[in-house]
């Protein structure tokens, strides 16, 4: 009775061990800025140049869910990716609406709002800052 109670500990113990590993390998995975981006000393993430987003257009940023436009020259908006709908990520920016690829709505590239639906509700604003030439997620 004795070394089936030793077993058990011994058991016990090293799945313990090997469970805490495992949630230490998960935070270091997961704690970047995300992938293809940099950080400032600041701690705002650099997305893109201005130059990438293109006037009257715009870039999804699916790792981040955000959405940055240009709805005129020089004037940088951003917002959720995150289609409120039913959750969808937007995937593209063309001739001036934020598409959804799940049920088709469309968001306008100036405000977030719905251009057309399913989706009732706006894309919600997100903050950036340009800095010269480069946009970063505040």
């Amino acid at each position: 009775m004795t070394h089936g109670a030793t077993r058990r500990t011994v058991l016990a113990t090293g799945a313990g061990a090997l469970a805490a590993g495992c949630v230490g390998c998960g935070g270091n995975n997961s704690g970047g800025s995300g992938s293809g981006t940099s950080s400032s000393g600041s701690g705002s993430r650099e997305l893109a140049s201005t130059g990438d987003i293109p006037e009257g257009g715009g870039k999804v940023f699916a790792d981040q869910k955000v959405v940055v436009t240009q709805p005129k020259k020089g004037e940088f908006k951003a917002f959720s990716a995150i289609c409120t709908h039913q959750g969808c990520t937007v995937n593209q920016v063309v001739d001036g609406k934020i598409d959804c690829p799940c049920h088709g709505s469309q968001f306008e590239i100036a405000d977030g709002s719905v251009a057309r639906g399913p989706a009732a509700k706006p894309l919600p604003a997100k903050d950036i800052t340009v800095d010269g030439k480069s946009i970063r997620l505040a």
